[in-house]
Formats: C-alpha cells, sequence, structure tokens
C-alpha cells in the first residue's frame, strides 16, 4: 500500500500516555518489601533470646532424634504407644544428665537411636569407677521411677496401654542393668570388681544363643570389645587408680544394684498384662 504524505492525519494520542509500562528498578523493588522485612527483623530481634537458648540446648537435635524414633516404633507398636515410650528412654537418660551435671561432669544432650534406644556421651571421665557408677546407676533409679509413676495413672485410669507402657519402662530399665559395657550395668559392677564383666559376657552370650537378636549380638561385640580393651589396660597406673574403690563403697554398689535389680523385677511382674491392647 502506497504512503500518501497529505492525506489526513489521525488525532495524536495524548501527550504523557505511553501504553509500555516503565521496568521496575532495584529502588522500586526495595521500596515494596521494607516494611515485611522490617518487620519480620523486628520479629527476629525480639526472639533471639529464644532462639539462642534453642540452639544451646540442641533441642533442635534432641526433638529430631526424638520425632524420628516415635515415627519407627509407631510402625511396630501405634503412635501411642511409640510416644509413651521414647518419653520413658527421655526419663530414663535424664537420670544419667542430672547425676553428670551434679558432679561437674560435661555431658552431651540425650540422643535416640531407633531400635538402640538413646544414650548421652561423657565429655570427660568421672574421677573414678565409683562415681562412674553413681552416673550409671541414676539412669535405671530416674527411669523406674518413671515407669512407676506410669503404672500408678494406668492403675487409676484402668488404662492397658498405660501398664503395659510401664511394664517395658521396668523391663528397659533392667535389661540396662545385665553387668556389660556399654549397657549400664557393666560401669555399675565395675565399681564393684570388673572381673564381672566376664559372667555378663558369658550371660550375654548363652542368651544370644537361645534366642539369637540383632541388639543381643551387637551388645555382645560391643561389650567384648569393650571389656577386652578395659583388661588389656588394666595393669597400668592410671587404671589401677581408676577402679582402686574402697570396700564400704563397693558394698553400697553390690547392695543398691541387687535392690534395684530385684524391685524393677517386682514391677515387671506387677504390671505384666496378658490380654492384647
Amino acid at each position: 500500500m502506497s504512503y500518501d504524505p497529505y492525506a489526513p492525519r489521525e488525532a495524536e494520542e495524548p501527550t504523557g500516555y505511553n501504553p509500555i509500562r516503565r521496568p521496575l528498578t532495584f529502588r522500586d523493588v526495595l521500596r515494596k518489601l521494607w516494611a515485611p522485612l522490617a518487620a519480620v527483623g523486628f520479629l527476629l530481634w525480639k526472639l533471639k533470646f529464644v532462639f539462642a537458648a534453642i540452639f544451646k540446648f540442641k533441642l533442635f537435635t534432641v526433638a529430631g532424634s526424638m520425632l524420628v524414633s516415635i515415627a519407627a516404633y509407631a510402625l511396630l507398636w501405634g503412635w501411642k504407644f511409640a510416644v509413651g515410650f521414647v518419653l520413658l528412654l527421655l526419663v530414663h537418660e535424664l537420670g544419667h544428665v542430672g547425676e553428670a551435671k551434679r558432679q561437674g561432669l560435661p555431658v552431651s544432650a540425650p540422643m535416640f537411636i531407633p531400635f538402640l534406644g538413646a544414650l548421652i556421651m561423657l565429655r570427660e571421665l568421672p574421677e573414678d569407677a565409683w562415681n562412674e557408677a553413681k552416673v550409671a546407676i541414676a539412669g535405671p533409679i530416674v527411669g523406674g521411677l518413671g515407669a512407676a509413676a506410669v503404672w500408678g495413672v494406668g492403675e487409676a485410669l484402668d488404662s492397658e496401654l498405660l501398664v503395659a507402657l510401664a511394664f517395658t519402662g521396668f523391663f528397659l530399665n533392667l535389661f540396662n542393668l545385665a553387668p556389660i559395657s556399654p549397657l549400664d550395668g557393666g560401669r555399675i559392677v565395675a565399681a564393684i570388681h570388673p572381673g564381672l564383666w566376664l559372667v555378663g559376657l558369658a550371660v550375654l552370650l548363652g542368651l544370644t544363643i537361645l534366642a539369637p537378636n540383632p541388639i543381643l549380638i551387637l551388645i555382645l561385640v560391643l561389650g567384648g570389645l569393650e571389656s577386652w580393651r578395659r583388661w588389656r589396660l588394666r595393669g597400668r597406673p592410671e587404671s589401677e587408680t581408676y577402679y582402686r574403690v574402697s570396700r564400704r563403697r563397693r558394698f553400697v554398689t553390690g547392695i543398691a544394684y541387687v535392690v534395684l535389680a530385684a524391685l524393677l523385677t517386682a514391677g515387671m511382674s506387677a504390671t505384666f498384662v496378658e490380654r492384647d491392647l
């Protein structure tokens, strides 16, 4: 089509009109975001002490491992029993933590490992085997008290679930009294006589042969390695000093060990539930 320069033109568009928007600049973006960013920053500043406390006490790590364990146990027993079981594990570990802190020992937060229980880590050894035994026995004592509390509530509410949880708690703490490291019992009997580890190894070996179980096998291997390591170091001066415990303290440790085992056994017997949940 030809172009006629003398043909009348269409009316021009109003001055200032631009059909294409001006592109956003970095200043425009900042102007739009400064208010919400300022609000978030103010909130974080206000909560900085809360976040610091959370990370200081490693609540994220503890809670995370607890949730993973609950999810794993829930696959076997349902979520209600799983929650109760993990809480009983927590009570047991808090017994260790409390005694360790009472002695001024640096201790880690409890860590939960599905199907293996939970653990704490001492960042330095106690002064001697007597003090190590006190840290070790504090877990089953406090854990047994926790199981007894669950039993009482279960009887009051006529809840077979809670009574079954109490039974599990008593069993858990009694099992931990087996005289073999890394279980609590191995650290307790070391204050009586380290030779009792051989008794624990023999008993656990027989139990593993009669009822093979991955957890029993793992404990047997770890216990055997730990017992062998300590046996090899027995002649060193520092080891002799560490395991030098007075006769009175050996007697007290032995009595506490036997009485606690008897009470936990009685608790298991009283809370045994034959019917299914």
